[in-house]
């Protein structure tokens, strides 16, 4: 009996959503069941919608993919997770796989190449780039693996670090995950030391560039 793939997109662009949504309804064989743009509407659709995919951003409205990754491969481990981001996958890749996703792609690539992955994902199989695979089979083998600064932290460790990249303060990260204050500032001096960043300005620095966004270190500059 033919049975259609039943997904789901986490994302928090809606113009990347619809684009994606019309490249599936174009293949046989998939239907989308649902959409989100954050973690914590993603998790309750997954609740509500049990598809056999969901494809998730690495980087979501006011929270991390990762996160979510690991709660879904905890909580409904016949859901598969694939990653669609536009992050660096030499980085996000492994951190990704560890989490439970089943595949990363770039947003870059192709429609065939998501289109492929959505295939070999929903068969069970796991998708990288093929320069990715080698990489990480090469590394192994020489036992060379090293992991970069980005795959050391932890998931909420990434989190924190990417709103802060997105310009939140220590008091809105707090509230965006329900943390004190004085905890985010905990996480913060964590990530200094894992990231061998001497001062705030230098994190914040840091944080902006990874996320690609223009630094706008002096207004933050008092903050610790």
């Amino acid at each position: 009996m033919y049975t259609t793939v039943r997904i789901v997109i986490i994302d928090d662009h809606p113009v990347f959503r619809m684009g994606l949504k019309k490249i599936i309804a174009q293949e046989k064989g998939f239907t989308i069941v649902g959409e989100a743009e954050d973690s914590d509407a993603g998790f309750s659709l997954i609740q509500k919608t049990v598809p056999d995919i969901a494809i998730v951003d690495i980087s979501l409205k006011n929270s991390n993919g990762l996160s979510l990754i690991h709660d879904v491969s905890r909580h409904f481990p016949k859901v598969k997770t694939l990653v669609v981001s536009m992050h660096d996958e030499k980085v996000y890749a492994v951190k990704a796989l560890q989490a439970g996703a089943s595949g990363y792609v770039m947003k870059s690539e192709t429609a065939e190449v998501i289109v492929s992955a959505l295939r070999m994902v929903s068969m069970g199989e796991v998708f990288l780039n093929h320069s990715i695979m080698q990489e990480m089979v090469t590394k192994i083998a020489k036992k060379e693996y090293e992991l970069s600064p980005m795959e050391i932290l932890t998931e909420r460790e990434l989190t924190i670090f990417e709103l802060i990249g997105k310009g939140k303060t220590t008091k809105e990260i707090a509230q965006c995950l329900h943390l004190s204050s004085k905890t985010v500032g905990t996480y913060k001096e964590r990530i200094k030391e894992k990231l061998q960043l001497t001062n705030s300005v230098q994190l914040i620095y840091f944080a902006t560039k990874w996320m690609g966004k223009p630094s706008d270190v002096g207004k933050k500059t008092t903050e610790k």
